[in-house]
């Protein structure tokens, strides 16, 4: 048995922390969880009391949420160079964007797939304040070098790419050649494919949820 455990589905978020399981590229075991079955059961609800995926534990410890289990992992396999160090100042970037593409971007883009977006008198309430606002930032980010961080792909990429491609497929994120170039880059790296290759794999395992195609990958 593996010391790290990936609780996921492949219709979920999940996928993201997948890919960046095997961008760390250390052994581990995969749960599968259906929705409103398994994913709802005392076991797994007392590792995620959420009943939602991805969760991974790590020995004896549990890290949830895409970005957190993202990050949790470059630090936890250092050597894998997939974070600044501790006290870089690329860090900054690493860390703005990682926590912009799962604030801002995450509400704003849900908001818009269902007709939820605050009103334009109200935008200053809302943490994304608006749409428009958040696209122009996060195309503003990801068009100053090949990678979040400059020339290092990090972790960041992971969240931000998975954000931004799942929106282009889907329609919620709009076509603009910045987020083009940079998710077509992404999509290259050899771990990306490995990861989507293995999801769709387990395509035929899970019993898919009874919803509409989601704004992002049900949770």
């Amino acid at each position: 048995m593996a010391d790290l455990t990936l609780y996921t589905n492949p219709m979920s978020r999940g996928r993201i922390a997948r890919w960046m399981m095997e961008e760390v590229g250390e052994p581990y075991d995969v749960v599968l969880l259906d929705y409103g079955t398994t994913m709802k059961a005392p076991e797994y609800l007392a590792v995620n009391p959420m009943g939602k995926v991805p969760a991974l534990k790590h020995g004896d410890v549990v890290v949830t949420e895409g970005a957190a289990i993202c990050a949790y992992l470059a630090d936890a396999f250092p050597h894998r160079n997939l974070a600044p160090p501790p006290g870089d100042r690329r860090r900054a970037a690493y860390y703005r964007w990682m926590f912009f593409a799962a604030g801002p971007v995450e509400a704003a883009v849900t908001g818009k797939a269902l007709g939820l977006l605050a009103p334009k008198e109200k935008a200053p309430m809302a943490g994304y304040g608006t749409f428009e606002d958040v696209m122009n930032a996060l195309e503003n980010a990801v068009a100053q070098g090949p990678y979040i961080c400059g020339d290092q792909f990090t972790a960041a990429d992971v969240y931000v790419g998975s954000q931004i491609g799942w929106g282009l497929q889907f329609g919620t994120i709009e076509k603009r050649p910045a987020f083009e170039t940079y998710s077509a880059r992404l999509r290259e790296r050899e771990a990306a494919t490995r990861a989507s290759q293995l999801d769709d794999a387990d395509m035929a395992k899970i019993t898919p949820p009874q919803m509409a195609a989601p704004a992002q990958p049900a949770h």
